[in-house]
């Protein structure tokens, strides 16, 4: 039931329809956050790997980028937004709280995606078709892991009845961070060659220096931070897959 409420919970398919999750059961949804990883990454590499066939690279990765966000229904870059202007435009705790929750985009927001996509298209566009796909199937199950620590680490900011799900992640069970019992986010790893395996440090070091940023000035996360974290932390991922193809080849 956990599995089936993080499907229901990250993407936008009809999993809904399988059968019906008690509310309880979202509470442990970021246990298999990295498990869909491997789904929507899949959908995104599946995506850029066909249509990179008989279109430009740079279509086909436009492409890749759009299917993820019609499975997801953009659900991480509302969050990257929301982090964007509460911290850009925030100057206490209070008042960036009341900016993420805040429906309307900002500027600070607007400039967030505009950044974060275009940075994201050049790195991708730069890699061999091959390399993207592997990466990105990758990066999107590590990266997810990477900032679902989030929850182990730092405590909600809101109160339960606050927060735009209605609902606050348990931490997650140990099984599910430690590679002998739970290897899983580890395993995409196979995908690479072994000259990629450093960009695995990026996104854990994204998440340390977001964690820090959110501890100052929040004192806690938000389900905003959550899909801001996974996201920077999947960019440093492609940035640094880039850099050592870049000095490979």
């Amino acid at each position: 039931m956990k599995l089936l409420a993080s499907l229901i919970f990250f993407t936008r398919l009809p999993f809904w329809k399988i059968a019906d999750v008690p509310p309880v059961y979202f509470k442990r949804v970021v246990d298999y956050w990295p498990f869909v990883g491997w789904l929507t990454g899949g959908i995104m590499a599946g995506t850029l790997w066909i249509t990179a066939e008989f279109l430009p690279v740079q279509i086909a990765v436009l492409m890749a980028l759009a299917a993820r966000l019609l499975v997801t229904g953009a659900l991480h870059e509302d969050g990257l937004a929301d982090f964007c202007d509460g911290f850009g435009g925030g100057t206490s705790r209070d008042k960036i709280l009341s900016i993420m929750k805040d429906s309307h985009i900002g500027t600070y927001g607007v400039l967030g995606l505009l950044f974060y996509y275009g940075l994201m298209w050049n790195i991708l566009t730069t890699l061999s078709v091959p390399l993207a796909c592997a990466a990105i199937l990758s990066g999107d199950a590590w990266s997810k892991f990477c900032a679902a620590q989030i929850i182990n680490t730092l405590p909600y900011a809101r109160k339960e009845e606050e927060s735009k799900a209605k609902v606050i992640y348990d931490r997650m069970s140990q099984v599910f961070y430690y590679p002998l019992l739970w290897p899983e986010p580890y395993l995409c790893f196979l995908l690479l060659d072994k000259g990629y395996w450093w960009a695995a440090i990026a996104p854990a070091m994204m998440f340390i220096l977001l964690m820090s940023l959110m501890r100052r000035r929040l004192q806690g996360y938000t389900g905003d931070c959550c899909g801001a974290t996974f996201l920077l932390c999947e960019f440093s991922f492609y940035l640094t897959t880039n850099l050592i193809y870049t000095n490979l080849w």
